[in-house]
């Protein structure tokens, strides 16, 4: 009888302290399952470097109001619920980035050098690298939806930008008025004018949003992957955007847009084979289900 006790309080010697290290977060891969590379409070890092913080899901309101200033009548305001969290790439893909992928580099500005977002490429070209991507094995990938990244820019502001109603140089890499001279909107919006670069940036250079994203009201502009629609006026759940259409939804400013085409709101269109220097694009993962 003895002995079985001794064997008893061997086994929970053993036991507790494995139990304390796996309440401390002890990690089970499935059977077969790739294994994310450098995943840690709640973010994400892929063998290329491509940083993606979980946004979670949510209720918001997209669009924007009447009296928002310089307001386009595309921007009807809506209730947007998202039913479930993703990762959101926090700076826009880089050439670095492109280049390990396609081996090529189609940007305007490759002096800026890896860091900076790889521009001139169409949404088509963009579907050509997000499937060379999936291949490697750390995930899914895709553009956000428009939904989605209206989401991730405002960051739970209801505000014309994430920083309150004026865009800041020390947040955004646009173009301030006093600058370009190619709007009327110096005096409406840009509270600080910040500092006029002409030129993408190299990606983080700035101040990130609430969430940790970086330049999202500026340095390019960025593809997302609706068709382009009139938004509905009802509550929508994760909206895709219209099941057809001939072009594709563009959101953000870029370094050469002023205040009012930066705001969260401020939506454009292009066909999916257009490419222009002052476009980009950042990246979704999907989160493991």
């Amino acid at each position: 009888m003895e002995k079985i006790k001794n064997k008893i309080y061997s086994v929970i010697i053993f036991i507790i302290p494995f139990l304390l290290v796996c309440t401390a977060g002890c990690i089970f891969a499935k059977k077969n399952s790739a294994v994310p590379l450098h995943v840690k409070g709640g973010s994400f890092t892929n063998s290329l470097g491509m940083v993606f913080n979980e946004i979670p899901a949510g209720t918001f309101i997209m669009g924007s109001k009447m009296d928002e200033l310089e307001r386009n009548e595309d921007e009807i305001l809506h209730k947007v619920t998202l039913t479930k969290q993703f990762y959101m790439q926090t700076t826009e893909v880089t050439q670095g980035q492109w280049k390990a992928i396609i081996k090529s580099n189609p940007s305007s500005y490759k002096e800026c050098g890896n860091d900076c977002p790889v521009e001139t490429v169409s949404w088509n070209d963009i579907q050509t690298f997000i499937n060379k991507l999936n291949k490697r094995g750390e995930g899914i990938y895709r553009l956000p939806t428009e939904a989605e990244w209206e989401y991730a820019v405002r960051a739970g502001t209801t505000t014309a930008f994430n920083t309150d109603n004026c865009i800041y140089g020390a947040y955004e890499n646009f173009s301030p008025d006093s600058e370009n001279n190619s709007s009327l909107d110096d005096s409406l919006f840009n509270c600080s004018f910040g500092v006029y670069h002409g030129t993408p940036l190299p990606v983080a250079s700035l101040k990130p949003n609430a969430w940790g994203l970086y330049d999202m009201h500026g340095n390019v502009s960025e593809w997302v992957n609706d068709e382009y629609g009139r938004y509905p006026s009802t509550h929508v759940v994760d909206p895709t955007g219209p099941s057809s259409g001939k072009n594709k939804v563009v959101r953000g400013g870029n370094y050469g847009s002023h205040a009012g085409q930066c705001r969260s709101a401020f939506r454009r269109q292009e066909s999916p084979d257009y490419k222009i220097f002052a476009i980009g694009f950042r990246l979704v993962r999907e989160i493991d289900q």
